[in-house]
């Protein structure tokens, strides 16, 4: 089956549970389906296409959504699919849905990576409740309380906006002053905050009421902020559900298809920006629940509203609901990052949500779609687990996995590899590319003994690897390439370097199909493999040491991250043909932990060689995430989405890397062309690398 007949077939499938659940807009959909005359009776992929933009149609006219203008629902779709049952639903909760409008807004940002970060609502005067993983983008535990994270020394300010609308540019905006509980893991999706009047008339909303008494119901809403979503497998679907707009204020209706301890299921049209929308009733205006996740063409998720409540009032009495958030890990029990999205009932899209062991690749429209491949696994181990404050999910070791434990090398073997090299390419003015310095948590280098004296260099044919002992992952790997004398070889097992303790290798925890993480390699194989012959396999299968590797997702690595060293050489001078490059993880304290392995969320990369234009030495770094590839339960937050959340490369300045990273280049970061231009502006735009031809090396 093709992937077009398989994408048919669970929109097929989504269709019909929606109109299972609701025979009037079955009736509806069954009476307007659309017919292309021309392409009645063709057979292939063509045929299939075909029916994929009637099941579109379909899909849209049971779940669509709607943009709010003025503070109120704009029923309106394209003429020939509009549904006129959910025109006649919406208009019969006007003023219920026109009282909540005003009270739910966007969760802007200043001082921070991005604009925006979610969708958010009044849940009591001067009170507005959002995600907790919405919160953890900017808060922080202090104690027993919490405090807004601080980026570059300056604190991030947060406000809700309750307009942000389509066509409309008036903002209607009020500081969030206070930080008052974040309910922590494993507890529900939670945050509140306290709010102050900073615009306009100074006056909030209403709080929008919470519902006791929940049910199943046909007619429910999500009002929100959807925003562009990458991760999701039918962009052209999303688009023109959307309208290529995003980022304002939406309501999609849709149904609540389950009610469960303290969640609910909805099947209504979200996608990352909705997290923190509420679910209104639309027979009463309350609030069912508090979404927070979903999974494509599956089912979407909600904190129950009457957990909501209950909640609020144990924070407003002075309790605090489940364990304290300071016994956790510092910040946030997840990475401050996105997440890949969760799916649910509805359109929305949610990996956390695969069957044991499938890894899910989801995506949040009107609808959630989930693709799923591999084996089941427990569906615990997709979930992030916390070094402190909760239990890490357990060990399973693969008998597939391809490493040799019990291999024969000796410390000795490896007293002939000469390792990096500093001066292997050298500029003007005695410019060169020395091997990197650990500056920050320099005591956590580790150190072993080699022929009696004390090393922290693991030297290897033609690279260099410096460990951090207490993530037994590399601080960074340095190598050396000649372009000019490669040598093919062919793949070699991995294998555990002898001259340090087992102990202090990350041997298979992690590691194995998926939900489990690839070895992803820091030097990359080809690169040392060149030289004489026995030099060349030497590299080659010095590569293969678990030293050199970092759990990465298998879609992590993307073509032009893994062809940046291949550009270099072509870019450097002919006669010579030599690059060195140095890669290592960002290592954060609030780093997510798999399967026991605290792993890391982002990479750089630094490549320096003589330019074959100039002649003169030149550098520049570079930096990948991965967070959008790895198994979560909450789906990603952000408006303003940037390539370094969404898995593209970005160039970055070097001397960005050295503090985040925590290294010294040595004077590489002042022949950076992003350096030079920090020098001038005193900061650098980073620069995502959506073909090689984007990279400045001038």
């Amino acid at each position: 089956m093709s992937s077009r007949e398989s994408s048919l077939k669970r929109l097929q499938a989504f269709n019909l549970s929606l109109g299972d659940g609701d025979r009037e807009l079955a009736e509806e959909a069954a009476d307007r389906r659309v017919k292309t005359p021309e392409l009645e009776g063709i057979s292939g992929e063509q045929s299939v296409d075909h029916d994929i933009v009637e099941e579109s149609i379909v899909l849209r006219r049971f779940r669509p959504v709607m943009r709010i203008i003025d503070d109120t629902t704009e029923v309106a779709f394209r003429e020939q699919e509009d549904s006129e049952i959910w025109k006649g639903r919406i208009e019969a909760a006007k003023e219920q849905l026109d009282r909540a409008i005003t009270s739910i807004g966007r969760i802007n940002l200043e001082g921070a990576p991005f604009d925006w970060v979610g969708t958010g609502w009044l849940v009591r005067d001067n009170i507005m409740v959002t995600n907790r993983h919405v919160a953890d983008e900017f808060v922080k535990s202090a104690g027993a309380s919490f405090t807004f994270h601080s980026d570059g020394g300056e604190q991030i300010g947060a406000e809700i906006d309750f307009l942000q609308e389509f066509d409309r540019s008036a903002t209607r905006a009020f500081s969030l002053v206070k930080p008052l509980y974040v309910v922590p893991r494993p507890g529900p999706d939670i945050a509140f905050f306290e709010v102050e009047a900073t615009s306009g008339d100074g006056k909030l909303g209403t709080p929008i009421k919470l519902a006791k008494k929940l049910r199943t119901t046909q007619s429910v809403a999500v009002i929100g902020y959807p925003a562009y979503d990458s991760r999701i497998p039918d962009i052209e679907l999303m688009e023109q559900i959307y309208g290529r707009k995003y980022n304002k204020k939406r309501l999609a209706p849709g149904a609540v298809t389950d009610v469960q301890e303290t969640r609910l299921l909805h099947n209504c049209t979200t996608l990352g920006g909705n997290s923190g929308s509420s679910v209104i009733d639309l027979e009463t205006g309350e609030v069912f629940g508090l979404h927070f996740s979903g999974s494509f063409l599956r089912s979407n998720y909600a904190v129950r509203a009457d957990v909501v409540g209950k909640i609020l009032d144990d924070v407003m009495n002075g309790r605090r609901p489940y364990a304290e958030r300071s016994q956790l890990t510092p910040a946030a029990s997840t990475p401050r990052s996105m997440s890949p999205q969760h799916a649910t009932a509805s359109p929305t899209a949610s990996a956390a949500q695969a069957l044991p062991g499938q890894q899910s690749v989801s995506m949040t429209l009107p609808l959630t779609i989930s693709v799923s491949l591999g084996q089941p696994v427990a569906a615990s181990l997709l979930q992030p687990h916390l070094i402190q404050g909760q239990p890490t999910a357990p060990a399973i070791l693969h008998d597939d996995d391809d490493i040799e434990i019990d291999n024969e090398a000796r410390p000795e073997d490896y007293l002939d590899r000469k390792g990096f090299s500093a001066d292997f390419i050298k500029g003007a003015h005695g410019l060169h590319a020395p091997l990197p310095i650990v500056q920050r948590h320099a005591d956590d280098v580790l150190a072993f003994d080699v022929a009696g004296q004390r090393e922290t260099e693991l030297r290897y044919q033609h690279f260099s690897v410096v460990m951090r002992a207490s993530r037994r992952l590399c601080f960074f790997s340095a190598v050396n390439i000649d372009g000019s004398r490669p040598v093919p070889a062919s793949r070699k097992r991995w294998r555990l370097d002898p001259r340090i303790a087992a102990e202090s290798q990350i041997i298979k925890e992690c590691y194995g199909n998926p939900p489990r993480f690839s070895r992803g390699h820091m030097t990359r194989r080809n690169d040392p493999s060149w030289g004489s012959e026995s030099e060349g396999k030497r590299g080659n299968r010095d590569s293969m040491h678990v030293t050199n590797a970092a759990p990465q997702m298998q879609a992590f690595n993307s073509p032009i991250w893994l062809e940046l060293e291949d550009y270099a050489l072509r870019n450097a001078v002919k006669d010579g043909m030599k690059v060195s490059v140095f890669s290592g993880p960002f290592f954060r304290a609030d780093d997510p932990v798999f399967f026991n392995v605290q792993v890391p969320i982002s990479f750089w990369k630094v490549i320096a060689f003589i330019h074959d234009q100039t002649g003169q030495l030149c550098a520049t770094g570079y930096r990948m995430n991965q967070r959008q590839s790895l198994p979560t339960e909450e789906e990603f937050v952000f408006g303003a989405f940037t390539s370094s959340h969404l898995g593209i490369a970005t160039q970055v300045s070097i001397r960005s890397i050295e503090e985040e990273a925590g290294i010294s280049f040595g004077g590489l970061a002042d022949i950076d062309p992003l350096g030079t231009e920090e020098s001038i502006t005193g900061r650098s735009q980073p620069r995502p690398v959506l073909s090689l031809n984007h990279i400045r090396y001038i």
